[in-house]
C-alpha cells in the first residue's frame, strides 16, 4: 500500500537557473543507457517541453540485483535519465552526482556494493509511493529535472537474442541467449524479441508520443536500447501512427560486441526488418560513422528519411556524443521541419 505523501512538488527551490527558458517543441526521446542520456543532454537545452521513454529490460548490475530482489523495474537505464535532465548549476550537478554515486565497499564486499545511490532512492520511492509513474516524478521534482521520464513498459521486460554458434568441425547452430547484458555483447544477434511478447505499454508514454512535436529515436544500443521500443506492439503502433516528426539518431560505432560486422545501413535495415510500417522523417548520423554514405541514403529512403550528416561526436578516441553539437544538430533540423 502506497503512503501518502502530500502534492508533488512540480518545481525545484526558487533561484535555480533556467526557469525562465522558452519552452520549445514537445519532444519524447526513447532508448537507454548512455545513448539516451546523451540524446537527453543535448535536448533539455532545447525545450523544456521533454518526456524520456526508457526501456526497462536490464538485467545486470544494481539494476539487476534490485530486479531480481524486489521484482521492481529495473531503475538504472531511468535513474541515468534523470541524471541526464538535470540543469548545468550547482543544484543540478550535485543531485545528478548524488544519483550517480556507487557505493564501493573494502575487500571483503558489503550488501551495497556496486549499488547506484540513484536506483535505490528510486527504488525507495515506489515502495512508498506504489506507482513507477509517480516515483519516477518525484524523483525528477527532487532533482529539478528539465522533463519527464517514463518507462516504456510498466513491467520488467526481458530480451531474447538468437546467435549463431560455430562448431569447431566448421557447422553453425543456432543458439537462443537470453537477457539483456548477454545479448549486448553476444556478437552479432540473427533475431531478438521480448518477453513477455504481450507486455503492456506504459500509457503515459503512449500519451506523449501522441502529443509530441518531434520523437527522437536512438542512439543506443541497437538491439537492446533501440530496438527493443518497436519490438513492444502497443508502443511500435504509437510510433507508427503519431502525427509527430520523427528523426533516428545513428550511433558513431557501427561495429559493436552487439553489432559486429554491421554498417550504418545495415541498422536501417534491421529497424525496417522488425517494424516494416515506421518510417521516420530525418536519419541524423555523424560523417565519420558512415562508410558509404550513397548505401546509407538508399537505405534511410526505405523508411522514408532525409539523411543530415553532422559532427555530433566529442572530441577524442571514444565513441561519444558532444551534447552541445547534437543539441545544435537538433536545433536545424527542428527550424527546418
Amino acid at each position: 500500500m502506497g503512503v501518502l505523501t502530500g502534492p508533488l512538488p512540480l518545481i525545484p527551490p526558487s533561484g535555480l537557473a533556467g526557469s525562465q527558458q522558452a519552452k520549445g517543441p514537445s519532444v519524447v526521446a526513447l532508448g537507454g543507457g548512455h545513448g539516451l542520456a546523451a540524446s537527453l543532454s543535448a535536448l533539455r537545452l532545447l525545450t523544456s517541453e521533454l518526456t524520456a521513454v526508457v526501456t526497462v529490460a536490464d538485467d545486470g548490475g544494481s539494476s539487476g540485483r534490485l530486479r531480481e530482489e524486489y521484482g521492481v523495474l529495473p531503475p538504472g537505464d531511468l535513474r541515468m535519465a534523470l541524471s541526464a535532465l538535470c540543469d548545468d548549476t550547482d543544484w543540478g550537478r550535485t543531485w545528478r552526482d548524488v544519483m550517480q554515486h556507487r557505493f564501493r565497499s573494502g575487500p571483503g564486499g558489503g550488501s551495497l556494493d556496486d549499488h547506484a545511490m540513484g536506483n535505490l532512492l528510486i527504488v525507495t520511492l515506489w515502495e512508498l509511493l506504489g506507482d513507477a509513474v509517480a516515483g519516477l516524478k518525484w524523483a525528477g521534482a527532487l532533482l529539478g529535472a528539465r522533463g519527464q521520464v517514463l518507462p516504456m513498459s510498466t513491467v520488467p521486460l526481458t530480451i531474447e537474442g538468437d546467435v549463431r554458434v560455430i562448431a569447431p568441425d566448421g557447422s553453425s547452430t543456432l543458439t537462443t541467449i537470453r537477457g539483456q547484458a548477454r545479448c549486448a555483447v553476444a556478437g552479432s544477434l540473427e533475431s531478438v524479441r521480448l518477453m513477455p511478447e504481450d507486455a503492456p505499454a506504459c500509457v503515459e508514454a503512449l500519451t506523449a508520443i501522441e502529443l509530441a512535436d518531434w520523437v527522437i529515436l536512438g542512439p543506443g544500443s541497437w538491439y537492446t536500447s533501440v530496438l527493443p521500443h518497436l519490438l513492444l506492439p502497443e508502443m511500435r503502433q504509437a510510433l507508427c501512427d503519431t502525427p509527430a516528426k520523427r528523426c533516428l539518431t545513428m550511433n558513431l560505432a557501427m561495429d559493436t560486441k552487439e553489432t559486429s560486422g554491421m554498417s550504418a545501413a545495415d541498422h536501417l535495415h534491421v529497424l525496417r526488418s522488425y517494424a516494416p510500417d515506421f518510417s521516420a522523417d530525418v536519419v541524423l548520423a555523424d560523417p565519420a560513422s558512415v562508410s558509404d554514405v550513397k548505401e546509407f541514403e538508399r537505405a534511410a529512403g526505405m523508411i522514408g528519411a532525409e539523411v543530415v550528416l553532422g559532427k555530433v561526436g566529442a572530441s577524442g578516441r571514444r565513441p561519444v556524443h558532444d551534447p552541445l553539437r547534437l543539441a545544435t544538430a537538433y536545433q536545424d533540423i527542428f527550424g527546418n521541419s
